[in-house]
């Protein structure tokens, strides 16, 4: 595609992951935080209400995130916490939970029951707790009957999912006793075990790391409650880095930071690698693409495992083959991605397969089709950035969007003028 000379400046919302994990900590502080720049979108309010249900008190107030924290005292609600398919805050709430004293049922969506999180539960009965799944091994619904978080020493081995560390990781300060986490085998995602990391250390918990992939959470320590600014969220401005990799425009993304500890931030070093020209600007990113390199190529991302729809996308447009490896994770998503992907990218007239741990996407001259979205976000912000390039590509589902960025089909829309396939994305 060729390059166009429009410059274009989108807005994206505050990081998911960040906003999740400060949520955490300031519902577990004593005392009231404040979150600036916070995500609200359907992942996140999920979240709050559990928190509420849970002892905490949250309101919106002029923007801002407004959390009087429970000091580590876990109420036990009179309901099932219900989290739709966050599969974040099913996870983390799972370890949270066990702070309390009395019995705790996490549940959500039909395929947030699909979703395991067995290797997380394993660690917690290691540790003493008593958990059980019973309508479907492994998933939820999960029932727990808490008496405190003990603490001890757990390994967690070959994981499908960094979350499940990140949850124990949050919980930890409040065990009766030290709590040592040791990773064995294969770990994905691993940015954001830092990113949780960072967090627990801005509201004043320490982490040690005795050795590699070995972590201590001495026992005794409190989250502080405070003022926290969240940073734009990187996963979502890939879809216009997508756009402008595309050629449909330079886009100029604001409120990123280039020393920011999400993964998802290395897609802008993928795209350098491709071609395209990223310059930081008065602390907004730009980025601009004339023509895609060509050619066979591989893509290792199990540490950026949400980037891969824009990827794939990418791919499509792109001459050459690209092997995407390293994703088998992808399957316990919101959806199978890799079968989602490789079933849409055919629809669009390219050549697509799944492999056991990716995709394989032979490039070429996309077309228009209906794009079958599986409730998936990134499926639907994914093609949707295609149907700027390419006419007669309809998203179903739009709404789906809204379980992390409610304003992306507003936002999307500065694009569509003048762009190739008119920026309709009909429903």
């Amino acid at each position: 595609m060729g390059r166009s000379d429009r410059e274009v400046t989108l807005e994206v919302p505050g990081s998911k992951s960040i906003t999740q994990r400060a949520l955490i900590a300031a519902a577990l502080a004593k005392g009231p935080s404040r979150l600036r720049n916070a995500l609200l979108a359907d992942d996140t309010l999920y979240l709050i209400k559990a928190l509420e249900l849970l002892g905490a008190e949250i309101e919106v107030e002029e923007g801002e995130l407004r959390i009087g924290g429970t000091g580590g005292k876990i109420s036990v609600p009179p309901e099932r916490i219900f989290v739709g398919n966050n599969g974040t805050a099913l996870r983390f709430l799972t370890s949270l939970v066990c702070l309390g004293e009395g019995r705790f049922v996490l549940d959500g969506s039909p395929r947030l029951r699909e979703r395991p999180v067995e290797p997380l539960l394993r660690v917690l009965r290691s540790m003493g707790v008593s958990v059980e799944t019973p309508e479907n091994p492994g998933c939820p619904p999960v029932l727990i009957q808490s008496r405190g978080l003990p603490g001890g020493q757990v390994v967690f081995e070959d994981l499908d999912s960094s979350q499940y560390v990140s949850s124990l990781l949050l919980s930890s300060p409040y065990a009766a006793r030290n709590v040592g986490i040791q990773l064995a085998g294969r770990t994905v995602s691993e940015p954001y075990i830092a990113m949780t990391l960072q967090v627990m250390e801005q509201f004043g918990v320490a982490v040690e790391k005795p050795a590699a992939n070995t972590f201590c959470v001495p026992s005794g320590q409190a989250y502080r409650a405070r003022s926290f600014t969240i940073e734009g969220d990187y996963s979502s401005a890939s879809y216009f880095f997508l756009a402008a990799a595309l050629g449909l425009a330079r886009v100029r993304v604001p409120h990123l930071t280039a020393a920011s500890l999400q993964g998802d931030a290395r897609f802008l070093k993928i795209l350098e690698d491709l071609g395209c020209t990223v310059a930081w600007r008065d602390g907004d990113v730009e980025v601009a693409c004339g023509q895609l390199h060509g050619g066979d190529m591989e893509f290792a991302m199990g540490d950026i495992p949400d980037m891969v729809p824009s990827l794939a996308v990418l791919a499509a447009f792109r001459p050459g083959r690209s092997v995407i490896t390293e994703s088998a994770h992808l399957r316990i998503k919101e959806s199978n991605r890799l079968a989602a992907l490789a079933a849409e990218l055919h629809k669009i007239g390219i050549s697509a397969r799944e492999t056991p741990d990716g995709l394989i996407i032979n490039g070429g001259r996309p077309c228009g089709g209906d794009i079958e979205t599986y409730n998936d976000h990134r499926i639907a912000m994914s093609f949707a950035v295609a149907g700027l390039a390419v006419p007669g590509i309809r998203i179903a589902d739009r709404d789906c969007v809204g379980k992390s960025f409610p304003g992306f089909w507003n936002e999307l829309q500065k694009l569509s003028q003048g762009a190739p396939g008119g920026g309709k994305n009909d429903p």
